[in-house]
């Protein structure tokens, strides 16, 4: 009782409202309403600060992975999480070094770069020449996997960055939602040992915290899948182009301001 006192009273209200929110928006994201989640990049690193954010965005993303993969577990294409996987464990290790080496504050200069290039790569892929050599050449794959990986290690940032590959072969919505899940479970499962271990960004208050969350992650979940059922694949392709744009542009008004 008095660690769970301890850790209520750790944070404001203000913060604990924010990590609720965040917390529906992942669920929501997790669900297949792709895009959603980049909210709580810029929202949770304003709130918690850049570095310690990360660790406590990674366990609900966790999370909303496991309730996701158990629900569109079926639909996933393994040749592509089998494409991306690799190369992504090379950025995940990259961005471990880097994330070392500078500080807190240019995390969201990092942020700001990776958004940029997903941005000219979203716009890119609508290009069907383009979009094939993403999806039917191993190196579009490796690219897109060490993207990827550098991206979620440095800022669980790499939504927009899945989004455009995912979107260049033309899969069916439920394939797009389940290969996606898959992906992010076994990334972000096998960066939680660094974040405890060698960023120290994830301990037992934070991951309390987390838990206390949990019913607000089921929720966007819960959310997420209905609205799904609602959006069909053509529009579904371009609400996963619109809203990536949108957040993307939003994140880098947010660094500029």
């Amino acid at each position: 009782m008095d660690l769970l006192t301890s850790l209520l009273d750790s944070y404001s209200w203000q913060q604990w409202s924010v990590l609720f929110a965040c917390a529906f928006l992942i669920g929501m994201g997790k669900a297949g309403i792709k895009g959603l989640g980049m909210f709580v990049v810029p929202l949770m690193a304003a709130t918690f600060g850049g570095k310690p954010s990360v660790g406590l965005v990674l366990p609900m993303l966790s999370m909303a992975d496991v309730f996701a993969v158990n629900y569109y577990s079926r639909h996933a294409e393994w040749a592509y999480i089998k494409r991306l996987l690799p190369a992504a464990v090379l950025g995940v290790g990259v961005a471990i070094v880097v994330g070392q080496l500078v500080a807190d504050s240019s995390f969201t200069g990092l942020i700001a770069v990776i958004i940029i290039g997903s941005l000219a790569l979203l716009l890119l892929q609508e290009n069907a020449s383009f979009s094939k050599m993403l999806s039917g050449h191993w190196l579009g794959g490796a690219v897109f996997g060490a993207m990827g990986g550098f991206a979620t290690m440095i800022g669980n940032a790499a939504g927009p960055i899945m989004a455009v590959y995912l979107l260049s072969t033309r899969i069916p919505k439920n394939a797009f939602i389940g290969t996606a899940a898959w992906f992010f479970l076994l990334i972000n499962l096998f960066k939680i040992p660094f974040h405890i271990w060698v960023w120290q960004t994830i301990n037992w208050h934070s991951f309390l915290a987390d838990l206390i969350a949990l019913p607000a992650i089921l929720l966007g979940v819960f959310t997420g899948i209905r609205l799904v059922r609602l959006i069909p694949e053509t529009a579904f392709r371009y609400f996963v182009i619109g809203i990536t744009f949108i957040i993307c542009i939003k994140i880098l008004w947010g660094l500029s301001a």
